[in-house]
């Protein structure tokens, strides 16, 4: 395995739409094993970073790099068998059930599929809290039951290692928008133990800092044109999310002794 095996790199990567402003530059080695958080105030470039990691938007200079080559030039129909990706909108146009929406998770698969696919569905439905909505239309649930179906749906399509057992990833924009507080901490509890435990990259994009300081392993901020990234408790500091946000915060530690911030409102 070489050193950029399963990595997805960002080589001076210029994070912005089109000819618009440049929001950041960003230089950052995203590794499987990992949750890395994205943050960063309202019109940072979060979307349009991930966006660009993905393959979907152009970057304005530098490039993304997986498994040591431009992702650009990986086929969409190879790397699908790899990486899962839930946008910001999971807009469904048909009267889908939940099941058939996790199901069309297992598209990329159709070619060589598993032995057990049913399963594999009714599992990840299990893992996000979903299975008891499999028959239910799609466009009847709620908001963050839709989000919930949505990421099982990224899930099942990652579910299994691949043959030759390289990296999977998983890439989320805004996955607890809009999800209660138990089902956040759920959903983010699970993002995690899917790198440790099976080995995932996963790099989601998260507006609660004290969700991605429990939660994530690495964070990667953006903010007034700049990018910082580094491991979550190095980083997500009260200094810097007064620099970045302009509010201020006071660490102090939960119950379980993992630190989390008060915020002042100012």
């Amino acid at each position: 395995m070489t050193m950029t095996q399963g990595l997805i790199e960002c080589r001076a990567l210029g994070v912005g739409i089109a000819r618009g402003p440049r929001l950041a530059t960003v230089n950052a080695q995203l590794r499987p094993g990992r949750f890395t958080a994205i943050l960063g105030p309202n019109g940072a470039g979060k979307s349009t970073l991930l966006a660009t990691l993905i393959g979907e938007r152009a970057p304005q200079s530098g490039e993304v790099m997986f498994d040591g080559k431009p992702v650009a030039l990986h086929a969409p129909e190879q790397i699908a068998l790899r990486r899962a990706v839930m946008p910001q909108d999971c807009g469904v146009a048909f009267d889908f059930t939940a099941l058939e929406v996790v199901e069309l998770g297992r598209y990329p698969h159709r070619h060589r599929p598993s032995t057990d696919e049913a399963g594999i569905v009714r599992s990840a439905m299990q893992r996000t809290g979903v299975d008891h909505l499999a028959h239910r239309s799609i466009n009847t649930l709620s908001g963050g039951e839709r989000a919930r179906t949505h990421l099982a749906r990224a899930l099942a399509q990652v579910w299994e290692p691949p043959q030759d057992a390289a990296a999977r990833w998983m890439l989320l924009d805004e996955p607890t928008a809009a999800l209660d507080l138990a089902h956040q901490h759920h959903s983010m509890a699970l993002l995690r133990s899917l790198a440790e435990e099976q080995g995932m990259g996963v790099v989601a994009v998260v507006h609660d800092v004290n969700l991605a300081l429990r939660y994530a392993h690495e964070v990667l901020i953006l903010g007034h044109g700049e990018c910082v990234v580094g491991p979550v408790h190095e980083v997500l500091v009260p200094e810097r999310i007064h620099q970045v946000w302009g509010v201020r915060c006071t660490q102090v530690a939960a119950s379980d002794g993992l630190p989390q911030f008060l915020f002042s409102g100012e």
